[in-house]
């Protein structure tokens, strides 16, 4: 649902809603479980940890700042913390998860794309259909207390890697800001997409632009804003160790960053 006031000098207030049957919550926590055990069965170590660390963050987010301090959250049909709890593992740990394994243009990225981006369309949809008859829970977000400070956070990011790449010489060493805006677009995207499919997101709004424009907000906003710092990270963290945390020889920041932006995106195996 948009709210628009922006005539009167207020933002304008987008309405993120999701409706889901509860036996989503227990189908979402096995393939979770699944998820995390692929990842530890091909040594996907560092992947799995800042996976984890992701869940984390987001019920910091979700629950510290979002509901407790701005009290943008609420519920029906359910416990906010417990709810909320799964909601950000979930989301958190398939999200970095799946940026992860873009920054590093994993090899075997289409099938760990396929295999988020399936489950996030098909379990909604088999939870409705084998949970028929349970009652929905409803929970929502508003975001006019707090999508400032995310853009500003978004317009830091990028325009600190764009100051760099302009006083950088040498192109090999420059951030992948191509790169980086299609992972933290694309990403988010493939979440809202996937749950506006699934009949989750936005399901009682009865205009299909405020559907679109909440897919559209969220998209270019929440995710793509930890783009710029999550690849920092990623350098940083990889420049000193393997993805099975060995350690390695040890290369400087703008070292790093030559080796990953002279890997090519997926070679098929």
């Amino acid at each position: 649902m948009i709210n628009n006031l922006s005539a009167t000098g207020s933002p304008v207030e987008i309405v993120a809603q999701r409706v889901f049957n509860p036996l989503y919550i227990y189908l979402d926590i096995v393939f979770l479980v699944f998820f995390c055990g692929m990842l530890i069965f091909k040594k996907k170590y560092m992947t799995l940890i800042f996976a984890l660390c992701g869940g984390v963050l987001y019920m910091i987010v979700d629950y510290g700042i979002f509901h407790l301090l701005t009290h943008s959250r609420s519920i029906e049909g359910g416990d906010m913390f417990w709810v909320l709890l799964w909601m950000s593992m979930s989301y958190g740990i398939t999200n970095f998860a799946w940026i992860w394994l873009w920054i590093s243009k994993d090899k075997r990225l289409l099938e760990w794309s396929l295999l988020i981006c399936v489950w996030w369309i098909s379990a909604p949809l088999i939870a409705a259909t084998f949970g028929a008859g349970l009652p929905p829970i409803k929970i929502q977000r508003t975001t006019g207390a707090y999508h400032g400070y995310m853009a500003l956070i978004l317009f830091v990011g990028y325009a600190s890697a764009i100051v760099y790449n302009l006083i950088q010489k040498e192109k090999i060493k420059r951030f992948p800001l191509l790169w980086l805006l299609i992972i933290g677009i694309l990403v988010q995207f493939g979440w809202e997409f996937s749950l506006l499919v699934g009949g989750i997101r936005s399901a009682e709004f009865a205009s299909f632009g405020d559907k679109i424009m909440t897919l559209v907000v969220n998209s270019l906003l929440e995710t793509n804003l930890g783009a710029v710092p999550i690849f920092c990270i990623y350098v940083l963290l990889t420049s000193r160790f393997t993805e099975d945390l060995k350690k390695r020889e040890t290369v400087s920041f703008t070292q790093r960053i030559s080796e990953l932006n002279l890997i090519k995106i997926r070679e098929v195996n």
